[in-house]
């Protein structure tokens, strides 16, 4: 008991350590800054609510890997943000994080429970637009980098799993059922 105490406090302060001074914000880079923390340790938190440590584990996994293509391209690429104050403006952090913890509930508990935290993701992506920080391709991309690492990682509970595809012509669900 003590240990999963100790990984969700370690995990709480690693995205708390992240976060820039609140108070200096509009209250919708403000609210964007919030919803970046809540969102994913809502859904990690998920995992320990229906006692899910497969889940648990590949929600590690794919915020690891969406944690690490994120930091690469951003240091890498050096794109200037629209606001002046840096040059790591491309992908967003923000949504890639969203986007991974949203596609995470989608792929893991099926997109009912997911539909909330796209919404909230997608209203992170506006924020930053909002707020001149990143431009609309670092948080598209952000957002792709960040579902990409979910659904790269995680298996679907209770053997069902309902995802959306895309091809050059159709856009559709595929519905699986794992026997």
């Amino acid at each position: 008991m003590k240990i999963k105490i100790l990984k969700i406090f370690t995990f709480f302060v690693c995205l708390f350590a992240i976060q820039p001074n609140l108070y200096s914000k509009s209250g919708i880079e403000r609210s964007g800054d919030i919803l970046l923390v809540l969102i994913p340790v809502t859904s990690f938190g998920t995992t320990y609510l229906v006692d899910d440590e497969v889940g648990r584990g590949e929600f590690y996994k794919s915020f690891l890997l969406n944690g690490s293509i994120t930091t690469a391209l951003k240091y890498g690429v050096k794109a200037n943000r629209p606001d002046g104050s840096g040059e790591d403006s491309f992908p967003s952090a923000h949504t890639s994080i969203t986007f991974q913890s949203a596609s995470f509930i989608h792929k893991r508990y099926g997109l009912n429970y997911a539909l909330p935290f796209y919404i909230a993701s997608s209203y992170v992506g506006w924020s930053r637009v909002d707020s001149k920080k990143h431009y609309t391709r670092d948080v598209v991309v952000g957002g792709l980098i960040g579902s990409l690492s979910s659904f790269y990682f995680t298996s679907t509970y209770k053997n069902l799993a309902i995802v959306p595809t895309f091809t050059t012509n159709s856009i559709g669900l595929e519905v699986g059922l794992k026997w």
